[in-house]
């Protein structure tokens, strides 16, 4: 698309909601993509790990090019790798993060990610570390997790504390386990998000296992998504307007270009535009970067600094999990790709929460994050509504019927 719009044509309304559509696709070339987080510490002291140093993260990254990963650098720095279509990359606290390929089947989600962690145990054996998959870090405090040298964060860094009481914790202190997967036209866009995003608190509740913070019961099971209720909200949240008769690709664009930026990358260096309007950007108004406007891949940029439940880019991201061990780590894909990439599953999965309020996906989603499965939705335990959605999930698995490949 920003190949064919050229430098000379300022971006329009039209342009950011074609965006989304360009990402709709066939039914026989969907695929899932996963993603996982995962905090590293020291073997000896089970202290956080710097980036510099002979056994930091910098070292971690580049010890797994051995592996055939492609160090990418920002300002010097190894910030990520490359490997065909995947990635390793740091989150702000170095939490470490593979963002896997998009996969055709639930077995090469499951090879992609076994892979993964075999070659980071091979490096973090010889370096004395070790990986923890939580939700929220059990014991380190705030100020004890080190920085990892990434521009974009440090605009976050910034800003956040501005904004919400909790953001600087979710940047720190967390980790989460995610599923990306595609859509064939708006209809199919839009009845995958309104029934992902009804149910994600239903999988908040399903994969909790945050309970600890700072050496001590928290009161939440999951305390990473108790932080996600008092990070930013411009950019977080249950989106009640995607319930709305007549949500499309436009209602989403046009609250995607209302939610304040954070920057621009220009030359491979970030500008700082936190609290910024993107439309003012598009129409070059912006006194940081006078003369210039956005681009499209300012706007796929823009899109990724937005943290709802459930995410449009051009396909779903699933946001609602906290990160877990190997097998939780192909189960979240699994339980998302028999429900969207099977019709009579998705229908299914529909009819468990259609009755749902706005008030209700709100009170859900707090209250998950607290009771996790004891909560109660529209007259219904979670722990039923969960097992009803493992059930459709399941089938819709053996419908897909992709046995020599997996699920």
């Amino acid at each position: 698309m920003a190949d064919v719009l050229g430098d000379d044509r300022p971006l329009t309304f039209e342009d950011l909601v074609h965006w989304f559509e360009e990402g709709e696709k066939p039914a026989d070339q969907w695929r899932v993509g996963a993603e996982h987080e995962k905090f590293v510490f020291r073997l000896g002291t089970h202290a956080p790990v710097p980036y510099e140093g002979p056994d930091g993260i910098k070292a971690l990254l580049n010890g797994l090019t051995r592996f055939g990963w492609k160090a990418v650098e920002e300002g010097g720095h190894v910030i990520a790798l490359e490997r065909g279509k995947a990635n390793v990359s740091l989150e702000p606290g170095g939490q470490f993060e593979l963002s896997g390929a998009p996969l055709e089947t639930m077995h090469d989600i499951c090879e992609e990610t076994g892979t993964h962690l075999q070659e980071v145990k091979v490096v973090a054996d010889e370096l004395g570390l070790g990986f923890l998959g939580l939700g929220h870090t059990p014991i380190w405090k705030r100020d004890e997790v080190p920085v990892m040298p990434k521009g974009r964060y440090k605009i976050m860094r910034d800003y956040m504390p501005k904004v919400g009481g909790l953001g600087l914790d979710m940047m720190f202190r967390t980790c989460t386990v995610q599923a990306n997967l595609d859509f064939g036209s708006e209809a199919d866009m839009v009845a995958k998000f309104r029934t992902s995003l009804a149910l994600q608190p239903i999988v908040t509740a399903l994969f909790a296992n945050s309970p600890f913070v700072e050496g001590k019961p928290s009161g939440w099971l999951s305390s990473r998504a108790r932080i996600w209720t008092d990070t930013d909200p411009d950019r977080t949240g249950m989106l009640g307007f995607v319930f709305e008769d007549g949500f499309t690709y436009e209602t989403y664009a046009r609250y995607a270009v209302n939610v304040p930026m954070y920057f621009a990358k220009r030359d491979g260096k970030y500008i700082d535009l936190a609290g910024k309007s993107f439309a003012k950007f598009m129409a070059g108004d912006l006194p940081e970067m006078p003369g210039q406007r956005a681009t499209m891949k300012d706007w796929a940029d823009h899109t990724t600094t937005l943290f709802p439940e459930v995410r449009l880019k051009q396909y779903l991201e699933m946001r609602g999990a906290d990160a877990g061990p190997w097998g939780r780590l192909c189960a979240l894909p699994a339980l998302w790709t028999g429900i969207f990439y099977d019709a009579p599953a998705l229908a299914a999965a529909w009819d468990l929460c259609k009755d749902w309020s706005v008030d209700d996906h709100e009170r859900l989603r707090a209250d998950v994050a607290r009771i996790g499965l004891k909560a109660q939705v529209n007259g219904r335990s979670v722990q039923d509504v969960a097992r009803d959605m493992v059930a459709i999930a399941r089938q819709g698995l053996k419908n897909r019927n992709r046995l020599n490949g997996g699920m």
